[in-house]
């Protein structure tokens, strides 16, 4: 049976998450269909642009991701903490530059706000409570997303229906060891495809991103804290609605900035950072994308790469570990500890991927047992 998503993210376990989406029938609607002959890369495009926006307003920040042909996946990581300290009229603006917001907000963050009673006030900030929480909501960044680029490809195709193929999976990245994976499989995914030679010639992943310009160092809060103020929409225009918010267009949306990648601190000191250092994580990708390819002369290095080295992971179980991510885990992903405390904290008897988990911390991993629940 389906999980609810209030049990698949859980910030109590982890803020880190890896999603994937898929297009419905896993057709080409976002690359070129070997079919029909027609192109659609741009639509690829649409959704990098998308993504960034939306990380320029929630508190949800990008470290990693990549659009294939049908597919998406990307690296997140939640920051309740920052969508807590923001005011209310922070709240109100970041929100309703995406969503046009009931007429009392619209009177709160104008002029009219003084000529406002106490009654209506009140309800205005019962009102940021709800947006406040869907700010820092995985599902509602994921779903805003889906539903602008869902829209826009029926509009060009002139149809309408199903463009993703569900709800997006999600995996909670319980460790340093499982975000690494994650990241390096997300990054890697097009030379896994054979569609790149390398990772930097991947094109639409957050590798390519960072290594075409120079990595934003650690020092300013990752996504924009610009306040963006959007003109109100068209009565005339018919728009998308999700739970009675009706969405602007994508016209009004085209004025937000795009948030730039989570920067890396090798101190792993700043919260709003990957906590690796950018020069090692490019090694590892460099030499995990070698070591994947088989059709290349490429091999596995005697020299580890010393991010590796220095978490004490195996790198040749590194890598089968990166490659079956999906396939050999479930909603989370993790060292066999990670994963038997989650277990633990959940109440549940067993989580797909513990053997996987085992297996790439070799001898480690064998002596740790998940633990017996009490049936209730």
């Amino acid at each position: 049976m389906t999980a609810p998503r209030s049990v698949l993210v859980s910030l109590e376990d982890t803020p880190w998450y890896h999603c994937v989406c898929r297009c419905v029938r896993r057709a080409f609607l976002c690359g070129e269909d070997p079919f029909s002959g027609l192109n659609f890369d741009h639509r690829r495009g649409w959704i990098v642009e998308r993504m960034q926006q939306l990380a320029t307003l929630f508190a949800i920040d990008v470290a990693a991701y990549v659009v294939m042909s049908n597919h998406y996946h990307i690296v997140v990581r939640i920051d309740r903490e920052r969508a807590l300290g923001w005011s209310i009229e922070e709240v109100l603006r970041r929100w309703t530059a995406l969503f046009t917001g009931p007429l009392l907000v619209t009177r709160y963050l104008s002029a009219s706000r003084v000529e406002m009673s106490q009654v209506e006030i009140a309800e205005v900030e019962a009102l940021v409570a709800v947006y406040r929480a869907r700010l820092h909501d995985l599902s509602w960044f994921m779903r805003t997303l889906n539903e602008h680029i869902a829209r826009r490809a029926n509009a060009e195709d002139g149809v309408k229906g199903r463009f993703w193929e569900g709800r997006f999976k999600s995996q909670a990245l319980l460790d340093e060891q499982a975000l690494l994976a994650a990241m390096a499989y997300v990054d890697l995914n097009p030379v896994r495809a054979g569609l790149a030679e390398t990772p930097e010639a991947s094109d639409y992943t957050s590798i390519q991103e960072r290594v075409g310009g120079l990595p934003k160092e650690a020092g300013s809060e990752a996504g924009s804290q610009e306040t963006v103020t959007v003109k109100d929409s068209d009565p005339n225009t018919t728009l998308a609605t999700l739970d009675g918010e009706r969405l602007r267009s994508e016209a009004e949306t085209q004025v937000l900035p795009p948030a730039p990648l989570m920067p890396f601190d090798a101190t792993a000191q700043t919260p709003w950072a990957v906590p690796f250092a950018f020069e090692d994580y490019l090694e590892l990708v460099d030499w995990t994308g070698r070591a994947l390819r088989a059709d290349k002369p490429g091999y596995i290095e005697a020299r580890e790469p010393k991010i590796l080295v220095r978490l004490g992971i195996d790198g040749e179980r590194f890598i089968g570990y990166s490659e079956r991510l999906l396939k050999a885990f479930g909603t989370a992903v993790g060292a066999p500890a990670s994963l038997v405390n989650l277990c633990a904290r959940c109440q549940t008897k067993y989580l797909r991927g513990i053997q996987a988990a085992r297996a790439s911390c070799g001898s480690a991993g064998a002596s740790i047992q998940v633990p017996r629940l009490n049936q209730a």
